[in-house]
């Protein structure tokens, strides 16, 4: 087992802060371990994809920054 809780993870912390459209957490791995980065969508304003998996903190934020970009509606003009 990890000798702190996920809960006190800083830069989960931070994710969570910055990205509150999404549920930030960790994975499980089959030994107990912190596994992936996951975001669950929460608010449909803030991305498009249901759920985001990466292997590491940074190419999640990198995968939710473009999420927040696919989600901006654009203005067409038809």
């Amino acid at each position: 087992m990890e000798a702190r809780s996920l809960q006190d993870d800083p830069v989960l912390s931070r994710m969570q802060e910055e990205f509150p459209g999404h549920r930030i957490w960790r994975a499980r791995r089959w030994d107990g371990r912190a596994g992936d980065w996951v975001a669950t969508l929460l608010d449909p304003a803030a991305g498009v994809d249901l759920t985001v998996i990466r292997s590491d903190a940074e190419a999640l934020r990198s995968a939710l920054v473009s999420e927040r970009q696919r989600a901006v509606p654009t203005n067409r003009a038809w």
